[in-house]
């Protein structure tokens, strides 16, 4: 069952420089949720925070009323799962090895037939079963980020945080990550948290949308009552028409710079 995330009064900054300055949100069980914002907004860096890469120095995040930063890294994989914006590194694997990875949380390194079962039902959910005796590196940007999505799965996460999902991707791979999370979260009923720059593609896969601006918080809300063109001049200074798609959605036609 998903759980509920709460991030209370969390600022962080480095150099002498604040990044995020008293971030307070509550993630709600099942729901996905886009940070939208300018660069430099802070969407990646809330992301890290919450997933404990990077230590904020004010502020909780609780996991079910529970402090994250008290959880061992053990029983903290197993409630979240990270993916990040990209990965460069080279890893000497098959992707079938990447993805088993994501069961060290559960196992250390002693893998079990059920991990096994595990990953082979991850590949297929994922649709990427034909990958599995491929070398990680050999695959392309869209592919990599799907192996890393799946990996994440792997963990049995009750929440999954995604920085970035559709950066450097093509169309037809934005679609289809996007439409994996919507199915991750409806099928495995976890909450789902974005760090994402395409509005039109977080306004058709978010329940809910967090904007900030100017380091805080500055709208939270459903994506018809925030993605308006005043919030949009107001936090990214564009003016941009706001029309609904096919489905009564905000789609978003940037204009000009104000």
């Amino acid at each position: 069952m998903a759980v509920k995330l709460t991030v209370s009064d969390l600022t962080f900054g480095y150099d002498g420089k604040t990044t995020l300055d008293g971030i307070s949100l509550e993630i709600e069980k099942g729901d996905i949720v886009s940070l939208v914002g300018p660069n430099g907004a802070g969407k990646s860096t809330l992301i890290k925070c919450i997933d404990r890469i990077l230590k904020p120095q004010r502020g909780t995040v609780y996991i079910d009323g529970k402090e994250a930063a008290q959880l061992s890294s053990k029983d903290f994989s197993k409630m979240m799962g990270y993916v990040p914006q990209s990965t460069t590194e080279v890893f000497p694997y098959t992707v079938f090895d990447i993805v088993l990875m994501g069961r060290r949380p559960h196992i250390g390194w002693r893998v079990t037939g059920n991990d096994v079962k595990i990953v082979s039902r991850t590949l297929r959910f994922m649709g990427i079963e034909e990958f599995a005796s491929r070398y990680f590196d050999e695959l392309s940007g869209g592919e990599k980020q799907k192996i890393a999505m799946a990996r994440a799965l792997a963990q049995e996460p009750e929440v999954l945080l995604l920085d970035e999902p559709t950066s450097n991707l093509d169309i037809k791979h934005q679609l289809e990550v996007m439409n994996i999370v919507k199915k991750l979260v409806c099928e495995r009923n976890i909450s789902a948290v974005m760090a994402m720059h395409d509005l039109n593609l977080a306004s058709r896969f978010s329940d809910r949308i967090v904007m900030l601006k100017d380091k805080k918080v500055f709208k939270v809300g459903d994506p018809r009552s925030i993605l308006i063109s005043e919030n949009i001049e107001l936090v990214y200074g564009v003016r941009a028409e706001v029309i609904k798609d096919s489905k009564g959605m905000p789609y978003i036609m940037p204009i000009e710079p104000v």
